[in-house]
């Protein structure tokens, strides 16, 4: 009863922040409602689903005005990157699925960042060959080459109808007039001061002249940026990869001891990869390939739990979260051997993906007793064939669908801007395996196939996901949170596919996460103390931690779009029409 009593406050604050959230019924207009946290968003003709308001605002005009899902993603894209900084990006890299109705066909666009063609596997090791973190977090070494701008006008040259100069015109607008900031970017800046005030660009942009922080309700404008936006509604990708621009990231390179060069932007392209698919109860389950190692294991992992009743045993019950952390654990076990680049280094997927392999696995498991981490070792999948992150979820009228993550890795990426630009840089570097079997940022742990070499693609947890029923996108989502994105993305289908849960429902559940090591349990505060105690009796180290993961998520059912944003970051909105 004290341990019950001792846990109300958290239980009060979660439920709490859930009534503050907002939603929007089929218009622009907020409603606050107690039910709304519990009932999804609800529409007919399209829907968007993203982590900032203004963003949602300008997908939704788009499909609106007769425009598809993917031209209102590269709008919305564009446009967090002025509304959105710390995740938004011009200056990061990210995946896009996509799901053409005409065609029933899902496919993949990657455009992660690249290492540079300078780059080497120990390019991060101080002089007793120990990783240096600085340097693969805050440095401009630290930098990855861009893929966004070239990702997104290949998107739109692809599949859109729109020009790039129209998908550029809101974002443009936003960074040239300014536009209000609210609780979240004013938070996320004060709490980033200490490192952007060392930036000199940085500090210029998102600091008053005397070293005040922005407040709520004051406007924003970033004008350097918007000139960029211009520049690449004139001349297109190439003026970011070829042009003044490219000059420009060049110099600072150079002036900070970063080592990209005009050759790396130049070389640069995004590919058309094919998604990975599996069966799920009857449900076709599309999320994205290598270098993303979220596809692979949302697979891996279902086909472990399928062969579990439906349901399990209740949701969130000790018993079924005992299950999906041991299901969890072998998952990320793998990923620290396997994953990796597929244009570089060969990857098992068709063995890491096979209902025979799960069955394997599944052996390995104790429904009574957890498994300590230390014991668990990658396995043999023949045969071979990041925290501040955003995503966003579109469906248009025609059936399409994008589901697209990107990200600059940390909050505001390496916190540093590339003058004259307003262009935020990444630090995904930190992502490759700096010393095989020594921990990144978010405490994963890489191998061999995840080393730094010239012109790879570092391994990434970034999960877009399209499920796919009746030749009908079913279900379109995806979450940042680093490491934990893979096992959010997995609970978010669970909930819906095996909880039979509404999307608001299923959105606003708690959340586990097992990464393999560290060999803890992680769950949202919140989660009952009994249930935290049965759990302890299995022997599982149990962390009560923060909130994880913002899925932005819709769902087709019955001829209507239902969506949900996640309310465990503020500033999210689902709208319809």
């Amino acid at each position: 009863m004290k341990n019950l009593i001792n846990s109300l406050p958290f239980i009060f604050i979660f439920w709490f922040l859930l009534f503050l959230n907002t939603v929007t019924y089929g218009s622009d207009t907020p409603i606050f409602s107690s039910k709304s946290v519990f009932h999804p968003v609800v529409s007919k003709n399209g829907m968007v689903s993203s982590q900032q308001s203004l963003a949602s605002l300008e997908g939704l005009k788009v499909l609106k005005n007769g425009g598809n899902a993917i031209d209102a993603a590269v709008t919305m894209a564009f446009t967090l990157a002025v509304t959105l900084p710390r995740a938004g990006n011009l200056g990061g890299g990210g995946f896009m699925l996509v799901y053409l109705a005409k065609k029933d066909e899902v496919l993949a666009i990657d455009y992660r960042e690249k290492a540079p063609l300078k780059a080497d596997k120990d390019m991060f090791l101080n002089d007793e060959g120990e990783v240096d973190k600085q340097l693969s977090r805050s440095s401009f070494l630290a930098v990855g080459v861009p893929g966004t701008v070239a990702g997104m006008a290949l998107a739109l040259k692809r599949y859109g109808s729109i020009s790039l100069k129209r998908a550029l015109a809101p974002a443009i607008s936003y960074a040239k007039q300014g536009f209000i900031v609210d609780n979240d970017l004013a938070g996320s800046l004060k709490s980033a001061f200490k490192e952007m005030s060392k930036d000199e660009a940085s500090f210029k942009v998102f600091y008053k002249p005397d070293g005040s922080f922005y407040k709520a309700g004051d406007r924003l404008y970033q004008r350097q940026l918007g000139r960029t936006l211009q520049g690449l509604a004139i001349n297109g990708a190439r003026e970011f990869y070829q042009g003044w621009i490219a000059r420009l990231i060049v110099k600072s390179m150079k002036k900070n001891g970063g080592i990209i060069t005009l050759a790396d932007l130049e070389q640069y392209s995004p590919k058309i990869r094919m998604p990975i698919h599996g069966n799920y109860r009857g449900f076709e389950i599309y999320s994205m390939s290598p270098p993303s190692s979220g596809g692979i294991h949302i697979i891996q992992m279902l086909n472990m739990l399928e062969n579990y009743p439906k349901g399990f045993w209740g949701h969130n019950s000790a018993k079924t979260i005992h299950l999906m952390a041991e299901v969890m654990k072998r998952a990320y076990a793998d990923r620290s051997k396997y994953l990796g680049d597929v244009d570089f280094v060969p990857v098992p997927v068709s063995g890491l993906t096979s209902k025979k392999y799960g069955k394997q696995l599944l052996k390995l498991i104790n429904l009574k007793k957890s498994t300590p981490s230390q014991k668990i070792s990658p396995a043999n999948p023949l045969p071979y064939e990041s925290n501040e992150t955003t995503h966003f979820s579109v469906v248009d009228k025609f059936g399409n669908a994008v589901s697209n993550t990107y990200t600059l890795n940390f909050s505001y990426g390496a916190k540093k801007m590339v003058p004259g630009t307003g262009i935020l840089l990444n630090n995904q570097m930190d992502d490759f395996s700096a010393k095989p079997g020594v921990a990144n940022a978010y405490g994963l742990i890489g191998g061999k196939l995840n080393a730094i070499e010239a012109k790879k693609r570092m391994l990434s947890s970034m999960s877009p996901t399209i499920v796919i029923k009746d030749k009908k996108a079913f279900l379109v989502t995806g979450s940042p949170g680093g490491s934990r994105i893979i096992t959010t993305t997995l609970q978010l289908l669970l909930n819906v596919i095996d909880h039979d849960m509404n999307i608001a429902e299923a959105t606003n559940a708690f959340r586990i996460h097992h990464q393999w090591f560290p060999d803890e349990l992680r769950v949202e505060k919140g989660l009952g103390v009994d249930t935290i105690e049965i759990l302890k009796t299995f022997g599982h180290k149990v962390e009560v931690k923060n909130a994880m993961g913002s899925t932005q998520s819709i769902m087709y059912k019955d001829g209507f779009l239902y969506g949900s944003s996640d309310p465990r970051r503020a500033g999210a909105q689902t709208i319809g029409h």
